[in-house]
């Protein structure tokens, strides 16, 4: 059975779809904006922007020598590694579970090839409240990370695995 041979490595295709979707969008984004510039979206909560963040999550390390790019490369390559396995390894009633790594690989893999090959990663997504308040800017791939981790923790909560499972 081809299933239990490759478990749910056929969920890649969401991954390799999230990372073409935020590739495009963020060369779209790059090629149509210049540094900061806002288009307002819905005035007073959402605009489009471009920014680089050579940190993580919330430009975390951002203003570090250089060093966090490649820090923040092998995590991210460490925790592609880790999803594929973990991927090949679901059973067949872990759908949930498949769609969610997939998007965070997704996730993983855009914004990882924004840091190996741009030296930064690009974010063009800007919520804010009425010019008081503004979320750090993001990107599809962040997007998609987000989703994924909540289908994750959702996916902890289903009460449809089998009671032996949770005994044990």
């Amino acid at each position: 059975m081809p299933n239990a041979r490759f478990g749910k490595l056929p969920w890649l295709l969401l991954s390799v779809l999230v990372l073409i979707a935020d590739r495009l969008t963020k060369d779209f984004f790059e090629g149509s904006l210049s540094m900061y510039q806002q288009i307002v979206v819905i005035p007073d909560y959402f605009s489009w922007t471009l920014a680089y963040n050579k940190g993580a999550a919330f430009s975390f390390l951002a203003d570090a020598d250089g060093w966090q790019r490649w820090f923040f490369t092998g995590i991210a390559v460490i925790v592609s590694a880790v999803l594929v396995v973990w991927l090949k390894r679901l059973k067949r009633n872990e759908t949930l579970l498949a769609v969610a790594l997939a998007m965070v690989l997704g996730g993983a893999l855009g914004n990882l090839y924004d840091r190996v090959v741009l030296g930064h990663v690009v974010d063009f997504i800007l919520v804010h409240w009425q010019n008081r308040w503004y979320f750090p800017a993001f990107n599809l791939a962040d997007t998609f990370i987000t989703i994924g981790a909540i289908l994750l923790g959702l996916d902890m909560f289903k009460s449809d695995k089998p009671a032996k499972e949770a005994a044990q």
